[in-house]
């Protein structure tokens, strides 16, 4: 769902080196691979204003690329591959070769943007102020979201999550440009510095070929109804559970309600289990990653999109459900409570508030059609065409403050000595 921006003769310059959260699969054939996350259209965005892209990702070796796999690498976008490793338990034996990896990945680059809050960037900041090397950061999520799930304790996520926030204020303090593509909790939380260059804008855009013409036609009343819903069931805030209980009041009031629920984590068995102990095992299903060229037709199947979980920026299979001309509905309170219609957005009440608002859109067809028409002319503002130039001016800015003067060589010599 990337786009590419053509370079005007001339525009481009040099590589710039792209750290990133996620994860990729490499191939014996050295090809990288991804199944649910950014593929090789999304990272020549760049390109708008460099000759090349480098991306600092971990890397897992697989012996053949997982079924529906998008291609990563390609034309303009080579990837550095960092050590793989699960979770901070998986990150901390290899902290010394992902930094010296880290390392080597940025020693030749001409610019550096960091797609934070993610473990690499913490890493990679110390080593760019020590060569005084100047560096960009696009803030793609909230903090909070790296360090969540059941195995964290309480007090130590709340410590990790305070050391991420305090990672990115910093980040963003002393970075030469900083670009926010959440909503503005995160500019208030963590400001640019007194001289940073300073952006906004969407990190998700849509083609032309992503959008209807008109809102979707209500099903047919005492019908079922299919919810689609998706995202990561890694976390303890997914929002299933409400969503689960939700279907059940209506099933008390005889409203049949199915779910499809696109994304996998920890908590997916554990919520099959409660959907059977509700009744609904025959009604729910838990589809996994799909790749992203199907999510359109499971969209495209449903009757009403559901956004289970809170978001600091709006997750692209929500404004792709919108630009489908479905209606959404959005359980928890988000970063940007504009881009959903206020009778649509559930911030208190649970599954009690989310039944009544589903409810509510069902015994009113015509009210679904105004939430898919609202939500369809809101999409229209992640189109390509408006937020693709706004992200490629930072991009030039980023590549315009040049890439500052090495250190000397034998301080080089000694950051790049190998260690044992």
């Amino acid at each position: 769902m990337g786009s590419t921006v053509e370079n005007s003769p001339g525009s481009a310059m040099g590589t710039v080196a792209v750290s990133t959260r996620t994860r990729f699969q490499r191939t014996p054939d050295g090809a990288v691979w991804t199944v649910n996350g950014p593929a090789h259209a999304f990272w020549t965005r760049y390109l708008s204003a460099f000759d090349r892209v480098r991306l600092l990702a971990e890397v897992a070796d697989v012996p053949l690329p997982p079924n529906g796999a998008s291609r990563v690498d390609g034309a303009g976008v080579e990837i550095w591959p960092l050590p793989y490793g699960r979770g901070p338990r998986g990150l901390l034996p290899g902290r010394a070769a992902l930094r010296r990896s880290l390392r080597y990945g940025v020693d030749d680059v001409d610019a550096v943007i960091l797609r934070s809050p993610s473990p690499a960037a913490g890493l990679l900041v110390p080593i760019l102020r020590r060569w005084h090397r100047g560096y960009a950061v696009e803030v793609v999520a909230d903090p909070q979201d790296m360090f969540d799930g059941p195995v964290v304790t309480y007090p130590v996520r709340r410590w990790r999550v305070h050391r991420a926030v305090r990672q990115l204020r910093e980040q963003c303090r002393d970075a030469t440009a900083v670009a926010y593509t959440t909503g503005t909790s995160l500019q208030l939380r963590c400001p640019p510095g007194p001289h940073t260059v300073a952006a906004d804008y969407p990190d998700v855009d849509l083609r032309a070929d992503a959008f209807v013409g008109e809102p979707r036609e209500p099903a047919a009343p005492g019908g079922p109804v299919t919810l689609v819903s998706a995202g990561t069931l890694d976390r303890s805030r997914h929002g299933v559970d409400v969503v689960l209980a939700a279907m059940r009041r209506l099933a008390d009031d005889g409203i049949r309600v199915d779910l499809v629920h696109l994304g996998d984590g920890r908590s997916r068995t554990r919520l099959e289990r409660r959907a059977a102990r509700l009744g609904l095992a025959e009604r729910v299903v838990i589809a996994g990653e799909r790749p992203a060229a199907e999510i359109r037709s499971w969209l495209d199947a449903a009757d009403v999109f559901v956004s289970p979980a809170s978001v600091g920026a709006p997750s692209p299979v929500v404004v792709e459900a919108m630009a489908r001309g479905l209606p959404v509905v959005a359980v928890a309170a988000v970063d940007q409570p504009d881009l959903f219609e206020a009778d649509c957005l559930v911030t208190t009440g649970g599954p009690a508030a989310l039944a009544e608002v589903v409810r509510r859109l069902l015994i009113q067809p015509q009210r679904m059609v105004e939430v898919a028409a609202a939500g369809l002319v809101r999409s229209r503002g992640y189109r390509t065409e408006v937020v693709a130039p706004r992200r490629a001016m930072f991009y030039r800015a980023v590549r315009m403050a040049g890439r500052p003067t090495p250190v000397a060589p034998a301080a080089r010599a000694r950051e790049h000595a190998p260690t044992s």
